[in-house]
């Protein structure tokens, strides 16, 4: 293999198409099965502190992203995303673009294995790290939103070819993707309810791990957390006099 095609000969070529190009229905799968391992493994593995369990799917995650950028025919995920929309019709998208982006995935885990894998050198900003991981996989596999791919644009300042979603080409919308006055209310709602419930779900619940905790910390301004440690100072000095008595 020369360098020139190991660079410009990646991906399939389909009768049609004036590119090589990948399976993105496969990709989409592929991003699905990783982000719901990759939030099983942060409640789990890092959680719970089950490090093995963790070491294994970082590792299996780095090794994937390997056969993505050199050959994504061995990709373990995209032939486990193969085989779920195999009877699909496929959607064919620039193949390019989509290793450069699989690039950037392979490059942030690196750091993910070293901290561990290699050794386990754990904190709540290398956590969210992962979280960045998994954020960017669930975009993809959720909203075919692909921002490697918007950064590849950016980078070489040329439409690449066959986005996600078409999402390259200037068009304008169809009817059933605007928003009427009542949806976008709506649609307000239900986000201002998901950040309300989440700052709740943090303030009011005890939490069980430094991660919990280094959120619940963060979401509190300084005056909550200072009555939030007289409060539980107080609590315990009453049961300890309760006791006594």
């Amino acid at each position: 293999m020369t360098l020139k095609s190991f660079l410009w000969d990646y991906g399939e070529v389909v009768p049609g198409y004036d590119i090589r190009v990948i399976n993105e229905r496969e990709a989409r799968a592929a991003a699905g099965i990783l982000a719901m391992l990759g939030t099983i493994i942060i409640f789990v593995g890092i959680g719970f502190n089950h490090i093995m369990v963790a070491r294994i799917y970082i590792g299996f995650l780095w090794f994937d992203f390997v056969a993505r950028v050199f050959n994504p025919s061995y990709s373990p995920s995209l032939l486990l995303g193969r085989m779920f929309v195999r009877n699909q019709t496929p959607e064919y998208v620039g193949a390019l673009q989509k290793r450069f982006a699989w690039t950037i995935g392979w490059a942030i885990s690196f750091p993910m294995v070293y901290w561990f894998v290699l050794q386990w050198d754990i904190t709540f900003y290398k956590v969210l790290i992962c979280v960045l991981c998994i954020s960017l996989m669930f975009l993809e596999s959720a909203f075919s939103i692909c921002l490697g791919c918007m950064i590849y644009k950016a980078i070489f300042k040329d439409n690449p070819q066959l986005c996600p979603g078409g999402a390259c080409e200037i068009r304008k919308k169809d009817p059933i993707q605007m928003f009427n006055p009542l949806q976008k209310g709506i649609v307000a709602l239900a986000i201002t309810g998901i950040f309300v419930g989440t700052y709740f779900f943090l303030v009011k619940t005890e939490s069980k791990t430094f991660f919990g905790v280094f959120l619940h910390d963060t979401v509190l301004t300084k005056a909550q957390l200072v009555k939030e440690k007289e409060d539980a100072f107080q609590k315990a000095a009453d049961k300890e006099f309760a006791d006594d008595d």
